[in-house]
């Protein structure tokens, strides 16, 4: 029994990692209709930036806000600079996706001709050892907590922006009909761009956090854009919800095929599962078949 609660809690852990770079592909999704491959690449940045920073203060809680904001900010260029006038341009919907396909390559290689590409590793800011009960010790760590906390505040906080707010009624309706809200008086290249912006920013924090347990490469956030984004197939592309839940069951379910079945079916199970629900459920779990509500 309890090594059934220390795997489904290492499985939280994870997909609540998952559940952030899910939620920082739906974000882009969600406000401009673009599946965003560049974002392992733009949260690989971000997460360099915080590793410097705490290479020069030892501050892992002063380097998080920066990654955070230095995410935010690539974000913020990425559509500006390149999503924009290739949407424009080729008034195509393909094109956009294609770009930040070339643009995660540039990203990689940005940061292996910076940085190198050896291994390089931070202390989490807390202690990684498990928590013991008795004589017993479990594989979930005070870190790992953090983890799950940070990674469930992000999303309320993103939560709460899409569904209660002005900005997210702009921004859903910027990606549903731009020309309607253009006539209704939103500004739709301003909200879509903070739409990027967002994402940038979850993108950083799941980057900062798995780095700890992971160590960091110009590759190392690969397979995290790939699992999170079947998360936020699972889930359901046009849903927040949906791409926390789908995360957090798919950190749940490798966890699982990892403690009792096989480690060499972990990453191909991931695809079984996307396959089924696609199968079963196109729209993902949580997503909706038909036009989307605004």
């Amino acid at each position: 029994m309890m090594r059934i609660f220390s795997t489904l809690l290492i499985g939280i852990s994870a997909g609540s990692i998952y559940s952030l770079m899910a939620l920082a592909l739906v974000l882009v999704w969600r406000s401009t209709r673009v599946v965003n491959f560049a974002q392992a690449g733009q949260a690989i940045l971000s997460t360099y930036i915080g590793y410097i920073v705490i290479s020069h203060t030892d501050n892992y809680w002063l380097a998080l806000p920066i990654a955070l904001i230095a995410g935010g900010f690539i974000g913020g260029v990425v559509d500006i600079l390149l999503i924009r006038p290739v949407a424009r341009r080729t008034n195509n919907e393909v094109a956009p996706i294609i770009l930040t396909l070339g643009l995660l390559g540039l990203l990689r290689s940005l940061v292996g001709m910076t940085w190198g590409g050896d291994l390089r590793q931070y202390k989490a800011p807390v202690t990684n050892h498990g928590f013991t009960f008795g004589k017993t010790t479990i594989p979930f760590s005070p870190f790992n907590l953090l983890i799950v906390i940070t990674a469930l505040v992000v999303m309320v906080i993103f939560t709460v922006i899409f569904q209660k707010t002005k900005l997210g009624l702009a921004l859903r309706a910027a990606a549903f009909s731009p020309e309607i809200a253009r006539l209704s008086g939103v500004r739709v290249d301003l909200v879509r761009t903070i739409g990027w912006m967002f994402a940038g920013a979850a993108g950083a924090v799941a980057g900062v956090l798995i780095t700890p347990q992971n160590g960091l490469t110009p590759n190392s956030l690969d397979l995290l854009l790939v699992l999170g984004f079947v998360g936020a197939v699972i889930g359901g592309l046009e849903s927040m919800v949906g791409a926390v839940i789908g995360g957090l069951v798919l950190g749940i379910g490798l966890a699982f095929i990892l403690e009792f079945v096989s480690t060499s079916l972990a990453f191909a199970s991931a695809f079984m599962v996307l396959i089924v629900v696609l199968i079963l459920k196109p729209a993902g779990i949580f997503g909706k078949a038909g036009p989307r509500d605004a």
